[in-house]
């Protein structure tokens, strides 16, 4: 179970319990590379993350490879074609890109879902 998500250096990671193996563990989210770190308290899971963020840039920096960036503002969404068609009108009749129309509809979603 997901119950919550740390952040390093523009990294996000997942924090989740196995009741089975009493440890918390997570992985970074948002990049492809296999970052993974575990803990048994908070503040072990938290180090441990730090420590694996650090080592992948570490080595990326010893390799010469240009590390993964998350989250860099483009992704793929499948829809139907008819919400397809929809939103594409709407944008046209508004005099804007269909980019912005999702955007803004994905904020508004987000606001009304995440206020408590």
């Amino acid at each position: 179970m997901i119950c919550n998500t740390i952040k390093y250096r523009g990294y996000v990671g997942t924090i989740e319990i196995s009741e089975e193996d009493n440890v918390i563990f997570g992985k970074v989210v948002g990049i492809s590379s296999l970052i993974s770190y575990e803990g048994k308290t908070c503040t072990d899971v938290v180090a441990d993350f730090h420590e694996a963020v650090d080592d992948y840039l570490l080595a990326c920096e010893e390799h010469g490879i240009e590390p993964e960036v998350p989250y860099k503002g483009s992704f793929n969404v499948r829809i139907t074609p008819g919400l397809h068609e929809r939103l594409a009108r709407y944008a046209i009749s508004a005099g804007r890109s269909l980019n912005s129309c999702v955007q803004e509809a994905l904020e508004r979603y987000v606001a009304a879902v995440t206020e408590v």
